[in-house]
């Protein structure tokens, strides 16, 4: 019985093991290797699975490096390799053919496909099993030797922006790339130094790109970007033997300095931003927004490019496997006027300072300018190491965004200071103060400290008096009784002290420093716009505003579509407002501002003067200002800022500008 068992047993095992030694279906090989195909591992794939006598044509290397190759270029992921049904079974033979489903994705979209694997019968190391018969077209089907894969990229085009009439702010146009012939100028030093001179370059550098492998006599040499509008540069160049240009698509600004700031410009993307943007499909390729509009509305600007895969067959047309079209970035229309703030550029000549425009009755932000500025056509090429440095140790700081910043606003903040104090029930505007001399403070606490006046009138003064002479102390006093809380609170109710809700991002106007007026000198300084009150250019402009829009103050707005929305509401009655207006004339017919009044036009305004002291008591730089609109036709408020305005006459300049952007600007208009 012992050995009946033993022998069993024996007969059992031998049997497992003959179960054990049974070769594998081609299904199931076939199943194995998609699985490997699936997970990409190449290098087992040919080892246990392509035939041998398929690696007397491609080695390991070969294959596994195509492979890797091939699907990194093309970004490929997801790929899965799906063995399909089939009904055929008799494999008695050496062949077998099933199919197979290869889907994945692709930086040109999704490719699928289906292929007749055709597996053979071979032996390797004495045993007999099914191989994949491997050639090229298991890649990709319509796929032969000596055909190769190309990835071609398609261009989408950058978004455009345009102002309110549709004039073009920053567009895409044509420019050229600025070369030399080669053979031409090699030997010629006097001709290689004029065009490295005039493209800001070295002879070095010319010799540099002349020397490259692929260069040829007679070939176009690239050496740098030209403007289109640079025409002067262009035709010295061309007037130098062995000079040549070729016609490129480029980003054009053609307010140039003018809506510089505004609209920024585009560059060549860094590293740093690339690691930062690379999940958003951008590639070391693209350019970007730097400054401005253009990094402003990078993601609606921005152009989706497209791919297209395909083979470049050794024999025949190109066939297409997968093809994404690309996508235009979105246009946008800002509510800038182009033409008004280029009148408003010029006229502040170069001087620094800036001015906003608003539409009073829509918030439609007209004109952000900031003087000087730089060309951003000049950025947009790639501007060298050199003049960047040039641009930024100059004096008058190019560079500086100016209508993104604060400033003090002087006495322009008085009319403000007035609305509020009324509204608090502190302001009797028909009271008259019994004012004398040049200098008052309030009592001896205040030590030394007292608030001075430009001009002694000699009589008492009322608000509209006060305005019309722009009295120091009158406005100090009227803080002072209005008190610390209702005053911060009233500038607060304009605004003050809160983000501006407008989608450039332009610095919150303050109070103080501290965001109260728990400080009797501050308060009073507060009240004539000195203290540590700050406001921006875009802000003032929106706080006059309300007086215009009979106390409403309307949201800014940069795009020309946006649809009119209050800010602040009610901050001073129709009767204030009214009042305000009737002052605001009489500063320009016969107030500071009186050089401003012209014939043909009613503008109203107050002017300002803000000094910049390091500490109380000393002498600072001046800002001059003025905040004017024409009453006969109130289509933007307008706040100009000049500065530098000690010994000038504080805010004759400021002033001067802006009767010149009035009238200069009725004239177009007309």
């Amino acid at each position: 019985m012992r050995n009946y068992l033993l022998l069993t047993g024996l007969l059992i095992l031998l049997l497992g093991l003959g179960g054990c030694n049974k070769m594998a279906s081609p299904e199931e090989r076939l199943n194995e290797y998609a699985k490997l195909w699936s997970d990409q591992e190449f290098a087992e794939m040919y080892k246990s699975y392509v035939a041998p006598s398929n690696k007397e044509q491609v080695k390991q290397e070969d294959y596994v490096d195509r492979y890797q190759t091939i699907y990194k270029s093309l970004d490929v992921k997801k790929i899965k390799v799906t063995p399909l049904q089939t009904e055929e079974k008799d494999w008695e033979g050496k062949k077998a053919v099933l199919p197979i489903k290869v889907e994945m994705d692709t930086s040109a979209g999704p490719v699928s496909f289906k292929k007749k694997a055709v597996l053979k019968k071979e032996e390797k190391e004495k045993e007999e099993a099914w191989f994949i018969d491997w050639d090229v077209s298991y890649i990709f089907p319509d796929m032969e030797d000596g055909d190769k894969i190309r990835i071609e990229t398609i261009k989408g085009n950058r978004g455009e922006i345009v102002d309110r009439n549709g004039s073009s702010l920053a567009v895409n146009g044509q420019g050229y790339s600025a070369g030399v012939k080669a053979g031409d100028i090699d030997n010629d030093a006097a001709a290689k130094g004029k065009v490295a001179a005039l493209l800001g370059i070295t002879p070095e550098f010319i010799d540099k790109q002349l020397q490259q492998s692929w260069v040829r006599p007679g070939y176009f040499v690239p050496l740098k970007k030209v403007s289109a509008y640079d025409n002067e540069k262009l035709q010295q160049l061309r007037a130098i033997p062995g000079f040549e240009t070729q016609e490129i698509t480029m980003r054009q600004y053609p307010y140039k300095e003018a809506l510089g700031h505004l609209t920024g410009y585009i560059g060549d993307i860094n590293g740093e931003e690339l690691k930062k943007l690379k999940s958003k499909g951008y590639s070391d390729q693209d350019q970007i927004g730097k400054r401005g509009l253009e990094q402003l509305l990078e993601e609606k600007l921005r152009a989706r490019n497209g791919k297209k895969i395909y083979i470049e067959k050794a024999k025949g047309e190109p066939v297409t496997i997968a093809e994404k079209a690309a996508k235009d970035g979105e246009n946008v229309k800002v509510a800038i006027n182009a033409e008004l703030q280029k009148t408003i550029y010029e006229e502040l000549k170069g001087k620094p300072g800036t001015a906003a425009a608003i539409d009073p009755k829509t918030g439609q932000v007209l004109a952000l300018a900031s003087s000087p500025a730089f060309d951003p056509n000049e950025f947009a090429l790639g501007v060298s190491a050199n003049r960047y440095q040039e641009l930024e140790k100059n004096p008058a700081q190019p560079l500086l965004n100016r209508f993104a910043a604060t400033y003090s606003p002087g006495s322009t903040i008085k009319p403000i200071t007035a609305a509020v104090a009324i509204k608090a029930n502190t302001l009797d505007p028909a009271k008259e103060r019994p004012i004398t001399g040049l200098h008052w403070k309030k009592d001896a606490s205040w030590g030394n400290y007292s608030v001075t006046r430009v001009k002694d009138p000699g009589e008492p003064v009322n608000l509209q008096k006060a305005l019309i002479y722009s009295d120091n102390i009158y406005f100090a006093q009227t803080a002072l009784e209005t008190g610390k809380e209702k005053m911060a609170d009233g500038l607060k109710s304009f605004g003050y002290g809160e983000k501006i809700p407008f989608a450039y991002p332009i610095r919150a106007s303050q109070v103080s420093n501290s965001g109260t007026l728990d400080k009797e000198i501050l308060l009073s300084d507060t009240g004539y716009g000195q203290g540590e009150v700050l406001s921006s250019m875009l802000h003032l402009s929106s706080v006059y505003s309300a007086i215009v829009n009979d106390g409403n103050m309307m949201k800014p707005q940069l795009y020309a579509e946006a649809q009119p929305e209050v800010w602040k509401k009610n901050l001073l009655s129709k009767a204030s407002a009214d009042l305000l207006k009737q002052d605001l004339r009489l500063v320009v017919q016969k107030g500071t501002a009186k050089s401003a009044d012209t014939p043909g036009l009613a503008l109203a305004g107050k002017t300002g003067t803000a000094e910049l002291k390091l500490e109380k008591g000393t002498k600072g730089k001046e800002n001059g200002l003025f905040v004017a609109y024409d009453q006969q036709q109130p289509s933007f408020v307008l706040a100009l800022m000049v500065e530098g305005a000690e010994g000038a006459g504080g805010s004759k300049a400021a002033i001067a500008a802006s009767k010149q952007i009035f009238s200069k600007w009725k004239e177009i208009s007309s």
